[in-house]
């Protein structure tokens, strides 16, 4: 059915809108020229764009990123990887505390089942090399590596994004494991998140240098916490500085492993971290092999 026009002459019918037809409309996109609806058109600084030229537009924008590849938005989010892995040693406290009926929690047979004592790692209980960085030795041993982990952690993430972050908790929790095997007494009991997080403490150095801004804060808490770990009996020294070397190796082949685009400087990042995550596990069984010999 035709509208009259002015003089009585038939106006033609208005075209549909390109993403509900049933709806009629004189307008359309000045981008494409395609009609749409007013419920389907946004205001451009020309104009009115329809919304699939607008997702277009912004798809073609590209993501600022962190110095190490990570997204802003990631940068600006809740720290989750971080909050996680707090969460998991808050966790598994309470079941040892638990199962030993009080604070003092080294009774718990989880936490004698999961503590890295290297003869055992070599008798093939290799659950131990990971296990043991979720586990600790009383409430103040948790309240001090947590402390740490929420001031250190919530800034590496943000810089790193979430999943370099992972990668680089978990290089450092394998590279304090693997000098405790190689460099600790073999029937000694190592536990704790502070391999994972002097790992971290390695990781912030590796991102000042690379953003040209002086490492010097970081590195004395790492020298106070070196010191402290000769003075005090019971600490792991073997274990902090293998993390420690661990994260900042692993971080340096995030932030300085070149590609010639964005997305092979990414890659050649990741296999960087691979490679480090590789050798550490190999020194573990390694030593292993040499304990059992």
């Amino acid at each position: 059915m035709t509208t009259p026009g002015w003089g009585g002459a038939p106006m033609p019918p208005q075209p549909g809108c390109v993403r509900h037809p049933n709806v009629p409309t004189g307008l359309s996109c000045t981008r494409c020229g395609r009609p749409a609806c007013p419920q389907c058109l946004r205001s451009a600084s020309v104009g009115q764009h329809c919304v699939d030229c607008v997702a277009a537009a912004e798809g073609a924008v590209p993501q600022a990123r962190t110095v190490a590849g990570g997204t802003l938005r990631a940068a600006v989010a809740t720290p989750v990887v971080t909050y996680t892995m707090m969460a998991i040693n808050v966790v598994v406290y309470a079941l040892t505390a638990a199962q030993a009926g009080g604070v003092g929690n080294q009774a718990s047979s989880l936490f004698r089942s999961f503590a890295l004592v290297p003869i055992l790692v070599a008798d093939g209980d290799y659950a131990r090399v990971l296990g043991s960085g979720f586990l600790h030795s009383g409430i103040v041993h948790l309240a001090v590596n947590m402390f740490a982990l929420y001031v250190i952690g919530r800034d590496c993430e943000a810089v790193l994004g979430r999943a370099r972050y992972l990668a680089v908790y978990g290089v450092s929790l394998l590279g304090g494991a693997a000098a405790v095997m190689w460099l600790a007494p073999p029937v000694s009991a190592t536990v704790g998140a502070s391999g994972a997080v002097f790992g971290l403490l390695g990781a912030q150095a590796v991102v000042l240098v690379r953003l040209r801004r002086s490492p010097t804060p970081v590195l004395a808490v790492i020298g106070l916490n070196v010191v402290l770990s000769i003075a005090i009996p019971g600490i792991s020294l073997w274990g902090h500085l293998g993390g420690l070397a661990a994260g900042a190796a692993a971080t340096a082949a995030v932030l300085f492993l070149r590609g010639g685009d964005p997305a092979r400087t990414r890659v050649l990042g990741w296999i960087g971290v691979g490679a480090i995550g590789l050798l550490t596990v190999l020194a573990i069984v390694v030593r292993a092999g040499v304990l059992l010999g």
